[in-house]
């Protein structure tokens, strides 16, 4: 017994129970809504909470936990936005601050998911198992961090591909009136990516749920699903969800550009990935931050919306870029989409997008109606990155097409006032009038670059300015067909760089050839005025 409580035996006890004691302090701060409603929370007593600060509420009758985020640190109190259950919350339930920002799951096992912006599956095909997490907000990259945009994202559609090419890492706009088909570009862009290795995402913000689940359904008849994330914060989600959703696929997509293909950090000799990221579109997140800021009584600017619109899409939209090659040269390329009103392309929204972007694609209801699709308006259409983001032979064979285009608008313009046109005008107009009929593409009937750049290289040498324009494209499109059943080898010619005179001569050959099969198939009568005009000569 005396052994038992021995000084000894104490002084080893004491220090057992001391390590064995958790001396860490919770400095979470605790206190009660004192208002709640649209979304919005008014906390008081929250002294020390931190803008952008994630909250925890409980709500006192189920227990049921919601978080936030806080926004206005007043003087009395704290406005927060909530997000998921909104009618769990009411007012007296308790709320406590967290020290840390928003963060959501990210990772690979995400790739084929629809999600909403808290990063939680509502496809109903079960949990998401990954443990990796990313803040919503992150501080783009530096310019010591980046390199020059100079791969290229092929899209599929020479409209773009030729004339407007995006590159890796860019920030291209697609901006234009409701229904001209902005929608159709990016998922056009995103199938074209089913044999690269992009990861794409695509981020639904306002949209209704059955159009969501109808671009799910074209990813995946399209083969193109299971290399693609979808954020979903539809018309009938909260204004707070659909504010977060462009920047909730942004974190996701940065988790795959900042790490390898395991998962771990990125660097030159482990590359990080390369994806593409559309926002669809940014004109409803803005009216989404302008009914929360409303709600919250900050002060309205222009249009109503709050002071920092601009600020907002520009953090947003800075997170773009190509990494270094230090930094594993991953890439993170935005197609953001704005909708305009009646083709006023000056209005608050989108002036400050096309500021912040590196040029846009102008979509033209006027085109659209006459049946130009994609409806490009190549006069204030600009991609700011230009040939860097084009192959060799397609910047060498749509060099002078902008130029040609423009042209023949103005041509068409002048020519419907009179019709006495010398044969250099008439000549101009016929070759603008079939380049402007080679540009239209039906939806996912994708091109590839080296198909583009043959049929270019085709109009460019005169081959379609003797067709009907009827037949431009189904001209176009069985010299395809020609080239890739008969002609691999150009094919893969073109893509390794220019076209040298010997390649081009081989090129004319082969097109000259599909020509004659082609009338003689289509317009014998045209076949056999061509054979006796070279017989006279």
């Amino acid at each position: 017994m005396a052994d038992g409580i021995s000084t000894e035996n104490i002084t080893r006890l004491f220090k057992e129970r001391l390590k064995e004691i958790d001396i860490s302090v919770n400095t979470q701060e605790v206190s009660y809504v004192t208002e709640v409603g649209d979304g919005i929370a008014r906390v008081k007593g929250l002294n020390n909470a931190m803008a952008g600060e994630l909250l925890q509420f409980t709500s006192s009758e189920t227990g049921k936990v919601v978080y936030g985020l806080a926004q206005n640190l007043d003087r009395d109190d704290v406005g927060a936005v909530l997000f998921g259950d909104l009618e769990a919350i009411s007012e007296g339930d308790e709320c406590r601050t967290t020290d840390r920002i928003m963060d959501i799951p990210v990772g690979h096992s995400m790739l084929g998911r629809v999600v909403n912006p808290l990063g939680e599956p509502i496809d109903g095909l079960g949990p998401i198992a990954t443990d990796a997490r990313r803040p919503i907000e992150f501080k783009a990259p530096g310019i010591i961090s980046r390199t020059p945009v100079c791969e290229p994202v092929q899209t599929g559609l020479m409209a773009i591909d030729a004339l407007v090419p995006i590159g890796r890492g860019q920030r291209e706009l697609i901006i234009g009136d409701r229904k001209t088909g902005k929608t159709s570009i990016a998922v056009d862009a995103i199938i074209n990516q089913a044999t690269s290795d992009m990861v794409c995402i695509y981020v639904a913000v306002g949209q209704k749920a059955s159009t969501v689940a109808q671009i799910r359904k074209t990813f995946e008849v399209m083969g193109v699903l299971d290399r693609t994330i979808i954020v979903a914060a539809t018309a009938a989600d909260s204004a707070p969800m659909q504010y977060i959703a462009p920047m909730a696929g942004a974190a996701i997509g940065e988790y795959f550009m900042y790490n390898d293909a395991e998962g771990n950090p990125a660097d030159a000799e482990h590359p990080g990935g390369n994806v593409l990221v559309v926002y669809d579109d940014l004109s409803k997140q803005a009216v989404a931050y302008r009914q929360m800021s409303l709600t919250l009584r900050r002060p309205p600017g222009r249009e109503a919306y709050p002071g920092d619109i601009f600020y907002l899409h520009s953090r947003l939209l800075e997170r773009a870029c190509k990494l270094s090659d230090d930094l594993g040269g991953g890439s993170l390329t935005a197609l953001p989409i704005v909708e305009t009103q009646e083709g006023d392309v000056s209005a608050y929204i989108p002036t400050n997008v096309i500021s912040i972007t590196d040029g846009q694609i102008y979509l033209q209801s006027g085109l659209f109606f006459q049946g130009q699709r994609p409806a490009v308006d190549v006069g204030i259409s600009v991609s700011r990155v230009g040939g860097a983001a084009q192959i060799a032979a397609m910047k060498q064979v749509s060099g002078n097409l902008r130029l040609d285009l423009a042209s023949y608008a103005e041509l068409q313009n002048f020519a419907q006032f009179g019709s006495d046109l010398d044969k250099a005008t008439q000549r101009q107009l016929t070759h603008g009038q079939r380049m402007t009929e080679l540009m239209k593409q039906k939806r996912f009937s994708a091109l590839a670059a080296e198909d583009q750049v043959i049929v270019l290289f085709a109009g460019n040498q005169g081959y379609l300015d003797d067709l009907d324009v009827a037949d431009v494209l189904p001209f176009r499109d069985g010299l395809c067909m020609y080239m890739q059943d008969r002609c691999g080898d150009l094919r893969e010619e073109v893509l390794k760089g220019k076209i040298s005179k010997e390649l081009g001569d081989q090129l004319e050959k082969r097109i000259a050839e599909y020509k004659r099969t082609y009338l003689a198939a289509t317009h014998p009568e045209q076949l056999k005025d061509e054979v006796s005009v070279d017989i006279n000569e």
